[in-house]
């Protein structure tokens, strides 16, 4: 049994980090950086507080009871009905969706690694002959050849690597581009929503709040702190002080990437689409290291997201359906080679499946209130007995809950309308 004592470092934490940090996240913040400017970076500051609120939360049901989110939410939804309801919207929401979005974590990767690389004739002859993205199919390997290992250590080792050079990439291309620092703490400290700008700070929130990471942080902890070596008292200083140390780590990026396409895009007359148009066109203004960087952070963003997303869908399946939870079994391997394989068609052939997205939106802005809510009721249970939530927390939950709600609300409404 490990003594007593605090250590600050990566953990569990970081995975959730390494899964708001994609593709998604990177357009969307450079969206906002090129559109708005400074303006809305207090979203990434609320958003950043609320994610670390839930995971919070998940990670002491992880330390606690040594159970996933998956199967905590078969213990504490007890009518048949309720909860195989529940675990229906797990599995779209979560697996399907994440199905969806692997597509896009594979091509936002390709995109970074095709600038940085993409003029190597094997892989420009390559696609003249197949048609298809060859980085695909390299990335996907890459996700393949680390989940497979079967090790949380080995796992949670690989994106802590990827997170940190994916910080250090868009923090050097933030600093390169010289930001106004006046305009960027006023952002970052009065909060305001300029005309038009409503659904994209929702959006940053949303990119940032997201239900699978829940589902990855309670069984990384879980892993991360087994009962039988370690006190969970010890435990849970450890799990607090990764979560403050990574999640802000995780959205100083965000705020470097909205603050880089600010400098870059904000009052002039160019315009842009998304964060492969950014990473290119800093070169003529800030030089070729700016691009490469941002095509880096790109290409860490991406793969590290190609990474976590299946192991999430992994976790949660594996635990609402109540199979064994072991990283090497077959159920488990079978749901992430899965979502790799569709993520690898997706990009490879450049589809966009708009109706999986959707229904993966949908199915997202239904499940995300619903698991704060849960989240909430898990730890109130008696069984965590000195660990259960105090009155301060149960108010900062029931406040990220109707946030929560808002952007369910929100993300049911830009899928379908």
């Amino acid at each position: 049994m490990k003594k007593p004592g605090f250590r600050l470092k990566f953990g569990p934490a970081t995975l959730v980090a390494a899964a708001f940090i994609g593709p998604g996240t990177v357009v969307t913040a450079s969206l906002a950086g090129a559109n708005f400017g400074y303006a809305l970076l207090w979203a990434l500051v609320f958003a950043v507080i609320a994610t670390m609120i839930l995971q919070e939360m998940a990670a002491r049901i992880g330390v606690v009871t040594q159970a996933g989110l998956g199967e905590a939410l078969r213990t504490v939804v007890q009518h048949p009905l309720l909860r195989n309801a529940f675990i229906a919207l797990v599995v779209a929401a979560v697996v399907i969706g994440n199905s969806a979005y692997q597509g896009g974590n594979l091509t936002g990767a390709s995109l970074g690694a095709d600038a940085l690389w993409g003029n190597a004739g094997w892989l420009v002859a390559f696609e003249e002959r197949t048609g298809l993205n060859p980085w695909a199919f390299i990335l996907g390997s890459l996700a393949t050849l680390v989940l497979w290992q079967g090790k949380y250590k080995t796992i949670e080792k690989a994106l802590i690597g990827l997170v940190v050079l994916m910080s250090l990439a868009f923090l050097t291309t933030f600093i390169l581009t010289r930001p106004d620092f006046l305009a960027l703490f006023r952002g970052l400290l009065l909060p305001s929503i300029p005309a038009g700008g409503a659904l994209t700070m929702l959006a940053l929130v949303g990119t940032t709040v997201v239900p699978y990471a829940l589902f990855l942080h309670a069984a990384g902890a879980r892993s991360r702190w087994p009962a039988e070596t370690v006190n969970k008292d010890v435990a849970l200083q450890e799990a607090r002080a990764d979560i403050v140390t990574s999640i802000p780590l995780g959205g100083l990026v965000s705020v470097a990437i909205v603050s880089t396409a600010a400098a870059a895009y904000f009052g002039h007359a160019a315009t842009i689409e998304g964060a492969a148009d950014l990473a290119v066109s800093l070169e003529p203004i800030f030089g070729r290291a700016a691009t490469y960087l941002m095509a880096f952070g790109l290409l860490a963003a991406g793969l590290s997201s190609a990474i976590t997303a299946p192991l999430a869908s992994a976790y949660a399946l594996v635990g609402v359906l109540g199979w064994r939870m072991d990283m090497k079994s077959r159920g488990f391997r079978l749901t992430w080679l899965s979502i790799i394989l569709v993520g690898v068609t997706v990009a490879s052939l450049g589809i966009r499946p708009i109706s999986l997205i959707l229904f993966a939106q949908v199915a997202n802005g239904i499940l995300l209130p619903l698991i704060a809510g849960f989240l909430l009721l898990a730890v109130n249970q008696t069984r965590l007995g000195a660990h259960r939530n105090n009155r301060q927390q149960n108010i900062l939950g029931g406040i990220v809950f109707v946030v929560a709600l808002l952007l369910g609300v929100r993300s049911i409404g830009l899928a379908l309308f």
